[in-house]
């Protein structure tokens, strides 16, 4: 993928086919080093199937054979010399406490990073696609953070659906007026 907010919303949508009522995106930036995380609350995976998922001829899907996303998630991060780590406990395993947490390190520095791309066009899609689920999504960015939390959003909103179109485009601002306090225009 060419961006990072494209293994974003991969990651994010199999969260929410393995019936997440809750999804975290949660981004990173320190000292170079963007760590990317997924948590959510969904089925979980076996040990068996966490050890597949990074093999692209693996898949859960019927439509296809094969299965890119969290392979090419994986080659993004080693190809910057980070990691990818996917830790998962199954409803069965544990009903209470069960769900995915994928996390993924790049190194900003190095030549091969790929942009992080349009993360706020990767949440509202997930927010439109997806508007029974909830999402969590900060990044922190040395201590400047955006944050979306559509709980909150429930809370005010009553019986509104977060894929109105009216609420939507309060969220596209909402985050892009975040992002652009901390981005600082280059000046000549």
């Amino acid at each position: 993928m060419k961006e990072i907010s494209l293994n974003i919303l991969d990651v994010a949508e199999n969260s929410v086919k393995a019936g997440a009522t809750l999804t975290q995106i949660l981004l990173t930036e320190r000292d170079q080093v963007l760590t990317l995380e997924i948590v959510d609350d969904g089925c979980g995976m076996s040990e068996e199937v966490v050890r597949s998922v990074v093999d692209p001829f693996y898949t859960t899907r019927t439509t296809r054979k094969v299965g890119m996303g969290v392979p090419l998630l994986k080659l993004a991060c080693e190809q910057t010399g980070g990691e990818l780590k996917i830790e998962s406990v199954t409803e069965e395993a544990d009903p209470e406490n069960h769900g995915t947490h994928v996390t993924a390190t790049f190194h900003m520095d190095h030549i091969d990073f790929t942009p992080l791309g349009d993360v706020s066009s990767s949440i509202l899609t997930l927010i439109q696609g997806h508007p029974d689920t909830d999402f969590l999504f900060r990044h922190d960015m040395e201590g400047n953070v955006v944050e979306l939390d559509t709980r909150e959003l429930r809370e005010v909103l009553e019986d509104v659906p977060l894929n109105s179109y009216d609420v939507i485009k309060w969220i596209e601002a909402y985050l892009r007026e975040q992002y652009e306090e901390f981005i600082k225009p280059v000046t000549q």
